[in-house]
């Protein structure tokens, strides 16, 4: 992540004034252009500063997308969609200015077919609206991020989640997506067969474009039966090696964990004091095991004993969804906690991930280059994926400690390719990893740009994020 990747690109001028006055006479109240409006639809998480759009419109249908894309496209108007904004690396900035398409309004189950184990739904709608809906039916889309994001983003920036070991990313859990082009046509990717030889993937092409070749409107979903039984625990280790090297030897060993968690010393302290918890502070894991009765208990024994041979303290298992609740909330809560570790400071999250045989070295020197660096950075990770995050504190208005934080980061990603893995496994690209897509992809970031002109010519589908053209 580096600031001068957040540049201004060229405004439209006489394109955005007349794009105003014509969305203000279309869409009235739902359109606006107030100070507020804009600063709630720029980039506010992490230390990325925030580039405005120049209006804001709430869109409430299909009819309502295709007419704002037609009228932007017209006058050679950037625009940016907008979900939840949640991302992390500037995906909603707007770079150039232009329009923020929000899908707040948007936020409806189209279908729900319980016997093909899928649904279609609008992108506005959230994972956690999504499954208070499904909840009667016995299904739950399982993807979970943390934030409580909207569908269409977590589609856009590719996300993953606590989740993912077992249930995969939203690249394994999406089938099919309807999509606004340039031309203001919309497009469906795909039908809701479970495997299609159709032609060329669309569907994975729009999923993690985050919002540069077109305009998601809807999203089919693959589900998944709510598990019969659920259990969970939290198991201390001597080191945060022996952690990793436990994660190693349960996935290998093909065990089904549906989540497993690294917290490292750090980070353990930073939730114990934020939720109120009173674990060891050293590298933990947290864990939770999804099935009938007898596969969870089995699951919990076998990584018991895998436990037990890295030298960790009991593993505290549990079936009870209240303590399981406080165990996850404190999780999904780490962001904010390590945050609290020292309010005067900026936070800059960023992520990498690696082949799992190598997450061991990958955060072992991580956290050798936070102490040599004197930074204060707490780690946490989807550990059975390979990816971790680290939160980095830092003096903002310090140029030197920002600089101290960017070289952190840029060690880390190049750390990971070094070891065959990626600059962001979840986060996405946006404007904060693009000098990294450039090290890790090499040329091939030519067939990107040749596809970006082909579906978007004249770079009005949020502009100036993933690469540069």
């Amino acid at each position: 992540m580096a600031l001068k990747d957040v540049v201004a690109g060229v405004r439209n001028e006489a394109g955005i004034a007349t794009v105003l006055g014509l969305l203000k006479q279309s869409f009235g109240e739902r359109f606006q252009t107030g100070q507020s409006f804009r600063e709630q639809h720029a980039h506010t998480t992490t230390y990325l500063p925030a580039q405005l759009p120049d209006g804001v419109v709430f869109v409430e249908n299909v009819e309502d997308v295709t007419a704002v894309v037609k009228t932007c496209a017209a006058h050679k108007v950037p625009m940016i969609p907008f979900g939840t904004g949640t991302s992390l690396e500037g995906q909603i900035n707007a770079s150039s200015g232009g329009i923020s398409i929000d899908f707040s309004r948007m936020n409806r189950v189209l279908s729900v077919n319980a016997e093909d184990l899928d649904c279609t739904v609008e992108p506005g709608i959230t994972r956690e609206e999504l499954n208070t809906h499904l909840r009667d039916t016995g299904l739950f889309f399982p993807i979970d991020p943390g934030a409580n994001a909207s569908i269409g983003g977590m589609a856009s920036t590719r996300a993953s989640g606590t989740n993912a070991v077992r249930y995969g990313t939203m690249k394994d859990n999406v089938l099919a997506l309807t999509v606004v082009t340039a031309n203001g046509e919309e497009i469906r990717t795909a039908h809701r067969a479970k495997k299609t030889s159709a032609g060329y993937d669309l569907t994975r092409l729009f999923i993690g474009a985050e919002g540069t070749l077109g305009v998601i409107t809807s999203v089919t979903l693959k589900l998944q039966g709510i598990p019969e039984k659920i259990g969970g625990g939290v198991c201390g280790f001597p080191s945060l090696k022996a952690a990793c090297d436990a994660v190693i030897t349960t996935i290998q060993m093909g065990i089904p964990v549906a989540r497993i968690e690294l917290l490292d010393e750090m980070q353990m302290r930073a939730c114990n004091a934020y939720s109120k918890l009173s674990y060891a502070e050293k590298p933990t894991l947290f864990l939770e095991f999804h099935g009938t009765e007898a596969t969870v208990a089995l699951q919990a024994e076998q990584f018991k004993e895998i436990a037990a041979e890295f030298g960790a303290d009991e593993f505290l298992y549990t079936a009870n969804a209240e303590e399981r609740s406080q165990l996850w909330k404190a999780r999904h809560n780490a962001y904010w906690a390590g945050m609290a570790l020292d309010p005067s400071l900026t936070g800059l999250s960023t992520d990498v991930c690696v082949p799992i045989s190598r997450l061991a070295d990958c955060v072992a020197e991580t956290q050798a280059d936070i102490r040599e660096t004197g930074l204060l950075a707490p780690i946490v990770g989807h550990a059975g994926d390979g990816n971790f995050h680290v939160l980095v504190l830092f003096d903002a208005h310090n140029p030197k400690d920002v600089a101290r934080a960017e070289g952190f980061v840029s060690r880390l990603n190049s750390r990971a390719l070094a070891m065959d893995g990626t600059c962001t496994g979840e986060h996405g690209v946006g404007q904060g990893k693009m000098s990294f897509l450039e090290q890790e992809m090499g040329s091939a970031l030519d067939v990107m740009r040749q596809i970006k002109r082909g579906l978007d010519p004249d770079n009005l589908f949020n502009p100036g994020k993933i690469f540069r053209l």
